[in-house]
């Protein structure tokens, strides 16, 4: 990334150049094929993330020693052109997130060297052709977001040097017959939001080496089978919005998963119990979603030896009692959200007490956060939270919309690592805490319809990046702040209570020219709206193996 605008001139075509980068840039026009045109001895070209655009020309089969091109992240459209299919020492190809539509040509079978094909977010369509027997070096195959119809073709679902295979958000359908006896490499299997239906799963744990599993918005069954009680190297699995049923048969049976670390079953079990067998247990897992379900029940003593626990959703249930107070001993919890429940009881205070947002001693970057790559982001919410991110996940507590009374707490202020807090649509009583002012990386803060009274602190002028604030529908008094952020927020954040000056009543002793904004660019529900039914893109493990092929994760 150099800034470089404008085309490629037509000199870069150099007899004895072997490599052209020339990535993340601005560069626009049609292919610049002409490279190819002298420079017969190029191996690498790396275009991808400019603006090129319109068809494919011809010019690039003259680079018959090419291995790795790069085009993904430009305008491109048109089919792939068949030439491209005869540059047989191509290893990588990456043409994703383009405009290009059609079919996969069966010459794909012509790459008998590829090993990385990324044809993702297109619009292509079509069959996938049967073609796979004759790559048989290829453990990459990325092509989700398309129109792909039909089935996994045999020799696909018979790869043997397969490491990741990736079809989300297509239009394949029928029964899914992978052969885990000769996929005796694959580690990652995504096949969410498809059409598949029938019985999906019985053998996967025979793929001894399958760790991360996503077939969310599928079908495809009605119970996790027994099967899965052996499915020792399962570690992250979405089964979120599949029609299942029993969830306490499936949690009996997936606590037998050693290694499991990530549990999506969000949008299942429609009105059921959750269990509270005190027996269950997790004990490696990390991320745990099972919301929008409309489970009942209350909180089951079982999660708390999920001692390991990082994110924890059982939004959108019927859930009611007390929440407990081990919630607050988890020792890496950052993310939780139990809106819209019924909870009652007071806010537990250990939840103030959450060491990975409070202590000054365990840092968030991206070299040691976890990367939730099957969360999307509402674009309200990545409005929103716009100043101070290290991590694909901001630390949250999500409390709103249920029927918590008491107080808030003081020292909520020892979070200081938490980004939004939301305690929106509670019965929550006593006044603003002062000590708010000291959660310095808060970004949202929504603490509407309550019985919230007193005053707004001015302490919170401090909170330099907070970006969302609601304290509407209170029974707040006084003067609004007028410092920091306070002059970008929306007067609709401030209704339904009490205030004095700017457009309410004047206050004593002000001055009448407050210049307070009438409107605001930030609207929306200040909630932090992340969808746990998109299922796991990438596994964990081999997540850095695709960044380094594509530049980035998939987007959410």
């Amino acid at each position: 990334s150099n800034g470089f605008i404008g085309q490629i001139p037509q000199s870069l075509n150099l007899p004895s150049l072997t490599n052209v980068s020339l990535s993340s840039n601005e560069l626009n026009g049609s292919l610049p094929t002409h490279v190819c045109h002298n420079s017969t001895k190029l191996r690498l070209i790396r275009l991808e993330w400019n603006i090129f655009s319109g068809d494919f020309p011809s010019g690039f089969e003259k680079c018959a020693l090419l291995e790795q091109l790069f085009l993904g992240g430009n305008k491109l459209t048109g089919n792939i052109p068949e030439y491209l299919f005869q540059l047989q020492r191509l290893n990588l190809l990456g043409i994703q997130e383009n405009t290009l539509s059609g079919s996969l040509s069966p010459a794909l079978g012509n790459l008998s060297h590829l090993v990385h094909l990324d044809v993702s977010l297109n619009g292509f369509s079509g069959e996938i052709p049967d073609e796979f027997e004759k790559l048989p070096e290829l453990r990459y195959l990325i092509a989700e977001t398309n129109r792909f119809t039909g089935e996994i073709p045999k020799s696909l679902a018979n790869s043997q040097s397969l490491i990741l295979l990736n079809l989300r958000n297509n239009s394949l359908s029928g029964p899914l017959r992978l052969n885990c006896a000769a996929m005796i490499n694959l580690a990652s299997l995504d096949l969410g939001t498809n059409r598949f239906n029938g019985s999906l799963l019985e053998n996967l744990p025979s793929c001894r080496n399958l760790m991360n599993v996503n077939l969310a918005r599928n079908p495809i069954l009605r119970q996790v089978p027994e099967s899965f009680k052996d499915f020792h190297s399962l570690s992250s699995l979405s089964l979120s919005n599949c029609s299942l049923v029993n969830i306490s048969s499936t949690l009996h049976i997936l606590q037998h998963c050693k290694n499991l670390k990530t549990l999506i079953l969000t949008l299942n079990f429609n009105n059921e119990m959750l269990p509270g067998d005190p027996n269950l247990h997790f004990k490696n897992l990390q991320v745990l979603a099972m919301a929008n379900s409309k489970l009942t029940g209350s909180m089951p003593s079982w999660l708390s030896k999920s001692t390991n626990l990082q994110v924890l959703d059982l939004s959108w249930n019927h859930l009611t009692k007390a929440i407990p107070n081990w919630i607050g001993g988890f020792t890496n919890l950052f993310y939780l959200d139990l809106s819209r429940n019924s909870f009652t009881g007071e806010i537990p205070k250990s939840l103030t007490r959450l060491q990975r947002l409070s202590s000054q001693d365990i840092s968030f970057n991206e070299s040691s956060s976890l990367d939730f790559t099957f969360f999307r982001v509402n674009e309200d919410t990545r409005r929103a939270l716009q100043y101070k991110h290290f991590f694909r996940l901001p630390p949250s507590l999500k409390l709103s919309q249920n029927n918590l009374s008491g107080p808030i707490w003081e020292e909520f202020g020892n979070l200081k690592k938490l980004h939004a807090l939301n305690l929106n649509a509670n019965r929550l009583s006593g006044s603003i805490p002062g000590s708010l002012s000291e959660m310095t990386s808060l970004e949202v803060l929504d603490l509407s319809n309550n019985r919230i009274s007193g005053s707004i602190p001015e302490s919170l002028e401090k909170l330099t990046f907070l970006s969302k604030f609601n304290v509407a529908n209170n029974s707040l008094s006084g003067r609004i702040p007028s410092g920091g952020q306070f002059q970008t927020f929306p007067n609709s954040s401030f209704e339904g209570n009490h205030f004095c000056g700017y457009y309410w009543s004047q206050c004593q002793a002000d001055t009448p020219d407050d210049k307070r904004p009438r409107s605001s660019e930030i609207d929306g529900d200040s909630d932090i709206a992340l969808d746990f039914t998109y299922g796991v893109a990438l596994g964990f493990g081999l997540s850095l193996v695709v960044v380094a092929f594509r530049q980035q994760l998939f987007s959410f």
